[in-house]
């Protein structure tokens, strides 16, 4: 019987001093929390200079630099958060996000915006329709009767008394009503806007990144995420609800908002997170 040379390739030590250097690798990367205070410390800034830059909390902030991330309250808040942090203290935050998704399992998908758009295509917007049938109707029905009165003068009185009655202005009045009645088909004129045309019974949010480039996350009234990605410059998405839109944004200054279809004039700052609440009567003023 022989005894396995301990100098064959099938040992497993051998693979050893790979593993080491891999483990060695990762170890020498500086996690998030530690570039976010070492980005901070050399910008000359104290954690309440950045919490009263950025709006986040200073208790979120010192849980970020010591890479606990639970009380952000999920990974969409904490990407926000180190997406402003990172832009406060004059640090690229793209490597940062890179490496958060890959310590917690890649980014979330974005819910698609489809059926919020179909819901709107759907909206109630017949009355128009409806008041013009009835219009026609009434207008068919005067004719209809004056034609009845004049059939019936043919059958009595006098051609005179005809031709009083056909010169009346019961007879006249409607070849003048008619075009008045058609007036409401023409006089609107159709909107490429969602918001020109939001509806009266629900709360109407459009989010235009005019500025530049931001992350959102929009939330329908029962806590559904609409949609949560980034918006390119020019990039424009529209967010409708029977009661109130949540909305955070990554980067306040970079956005426009008009809700139910009135611009919002509040000036907010360049790399600020921003979280809104509108519902159908927002704005009061604007």
């Amino acid at each position: 019987m022989s005894i396995g040379n301990p100098s064959d390739g099938n040992s497993s030590e051998d693979e050893r001093p790979f593993d080491i250097e891999q483990d060695e690798h990762e170890a020498e990367r500086p996690s998030i929390g530690h570039v976010l205070r070492q980005a901070r410390i050399a910008a000359g800034l104290t954690v309440d200079d950045v919490s009263n830059a950025t709006r986040v909390r200073i208790a979120i902030v010192h849980a970020i630099e010591q890479d606990d991330f639970a009380p952000c309250g999920g990974d969409v808040y904490a990407r926000g958060h180190i997406r402003t942090l990172a832009r406060a203290v004059h640090v690229d935050p793209e490597p940062l996000l890179a490496q958060y998704d890959g310590d917690h399992g890649g980014r979330p998908a974005p819910t698609p915006a489809a059926p919020l758009f179909e819901a709107e295509r759907i909206r109630p917007e017949r009355r128009g329709p409806n008041w013009t049938a009835a219009m026609v109707a009434a207008i068919v029905a005067v004719i209809g009767f004056v034609g009845f009165t004049l059939f019936n003068g043919d059958d009595g009185d006098s051609g005179t008394t005809q031709v009083a009655e056909g010169s009346t202005p019961t007879t006249s009045k409607p070849a003048s009503q008619a075009p008045e009645a058609e007036k409401p088909e023409t006089e609107p004129e159709p909107s490429d806007s969602a918001i020109a045309a939001a509806p009266r019974d629900k709360v109407t949010v459009q989010v235009s990144a005019v500025d530049g480039r931001s992350w959102i996350s929009a939330k329908d009234h029962s806590g559904r995420l609409l949609f949560d990605g980034l918006l390119k410059q020019g990039d424009t998405q529209t967010f409708q609800d029977q009661q109130q839109i949540d909305l955070v944004l990554g980067d306040a200054g970079a956005i426009q908002l008009y809700v139910n279809g009135k611009k919002i004039e509040d000036e907010f700052r360049a790399g600020a997170v921003e979280r809104l609440t509108y519902t159908k009567g927002d704005p009061e003023a604007g």
